[in-house]
């Protein structure tokens, strides 16, 4: 049982988790933080928390975990101001899609990492912001990462995954740098991707009678470029150096596929999207095992 929660940037992520650990009887009072009293103000409309404050420091007051849920840009302000005013025992995490960049700014703002501050990533969410669009089943048999620094307590490190398992999600563990490089594959070059072509046909002269005639595959890939644009402008900074790698060899690539085009050459053309098909499907299959097991 979590005696008081503090959830530092009250929004989809925060919000569910507050949610959630509501939902499993495992925290008795939520403290909601964040710059905008109307936020918070419908946060205790909604149930997700008890009251609230727009003073990091008084947040921490007794605290028994925080949650880092603020945008990447934010976190160092956010770390500084709370510094010194965190009980040191108190289990310390975040939400944020970059895991260096955030043991960086943490340890930058305390002027040492804290030994009870777990670095974390719950892979899931929607296109949707705002603790209005939190719902307490967001996390239920989604992967949730964590990367805990050589620093970290090993006792906080099994409070976090505590934390999420009790939400119904499922906890893996993997160094910071390794997070970076394996999500700018998997999570920020897609939604750069899905930005940039609708961004691209916005600006073309026909974009209205091409929004007009799209059908379900460009909904489906272009879903998450209604996603939080100070998110992921923070997530490209933050993590720009693994993104840029993914997107030079994906850049390669598709200049391949476009000469193959060019040509006219059908059979590579076939047999380059057959493979991806099967890769594809064998992602399918293996995401549903997860999920029957």
């Amino acid at each position: 049982m979590i005696q008081r929660l503090v959830i530092f940037g009250v929004g989809l992520i925060g919000g569910s988790l507050a949610l959630a650990l509501r939902e499993a009887g495992a925290v008795a009072e939520v403290i909601g933080c964040s710059r905008s009293p109307e936020n918070l103000e419908e946060a205790v409309r909604l149930g997700v928390i008890d009251r609230w404050t727009t003073d990091p420091a008084a947040a921490c007051v007794e605290a028994d975990v925080g949650v880092l849920a603020v945008p990447l840009g934010a976190m160092r302000g956010l770390a500084e101001a709370i510094a010194g005013h965190w009980p040191e025992a108190a289990l310390l995490t975040d939400v944020g899609s970059s895991k260096q960049a955030v043991i960086d700014a943490v340890r930058a703002g305390f002027g040492t990492l804290p030994r009870h501050f777990v670095a974390g990533h719950p892979i899931a969410g929607t296109e949707k912001s705002g603790v209005g669009a939190a719902f307490p089943s967001l996390f239920e048999d989604r992967l949730v990462i964590l990367t805990p620094a050589d620093e970290t307590s090993p006792l906080a490190t099994e409070r976090a995954a505590q934390l999420w398992q009790a939400t119904g999600a499922r906890v893996e563990f993997m160094t910071p740098a390794h997070h970076d490089h394996i999500l700018a594959a998997t999570s920020h070059l897609p939604h750069v991707l899905a930005f940039a072509l609708v961004e691209s046909l916005a600006r073309s002269g026909a974009s209205d009678e091409i929004f007009h005639y799209a059908a379900g595959g460009f909904r489906d890939f272009t879903r998450i470029a209604s996603s939080d644009p100070v998110v992921w402008r923070d997530i490209c900074l933050a993590n720009r150096e693994a993104i840029l790698t993914m997107l030079d060899q994906f850049q390669r690539d598709l200049d391949g596929l476009r000469a193959v085009i060019a040509a006219g050459d059908g059979a590579t053309l076939e047999s380059r999207f057959g493979f991806a098909k099967a890769a594809r499907d064998r992602f399918s299959e293996q995401m549903q095992v997860q999920l029957d097991q």
